[in-house]
């Protein structure tokens, strides 16, 4: 999957303009998977196309980072995650696999 070119000012601006190119799907880390609603995904399903990192100029609870994420069937998403001490223990080993990949495929 190629990697995007852009880069946003803000969260709002990043979700917006991916949302504009197909990545329609609302996804939440639980555990080691990527829900949408009810629908369940493993996140080895996955890999990321793009990554977005904010961080809040005067309040660290602004940081977050925004996640491009497509599988090889078609399925596209957006992952937001503050990073930081909010993140459970099986979700950032998640994230690191999913690290991991986007930084082996080294498009």
């Amino acid at each position: 999957m190629e990697r995007q070119k852009f880069h946003y000012a803000t969260v709002s601006d990043a979700i917006e303009q991916l949302r504009k190119q197909g990545f329609s799907c609302d996804f939440n880390l639980k555990q080691n998977q990527l829900m949408v609603g009810e629908q369940a995904y493993t996140a080895d399903e996955f890999e990321i196309v793009d990554v977005y990192r904010y961080e809040g100029q005067t309040d660290p609870a602004d940081e977050a980072t925004v996640y491009a994420l497509a599988s090889p069937s078609g399925v596209k998403g957006i992952l937001v995650d503050g990073y930081g001490a909010s993140a459970d223990e099986a979700s950032e080993e998640t994230l690191k696999r999913l690290h991991y990949k986007y930084q082996q495929s080294g498009k």
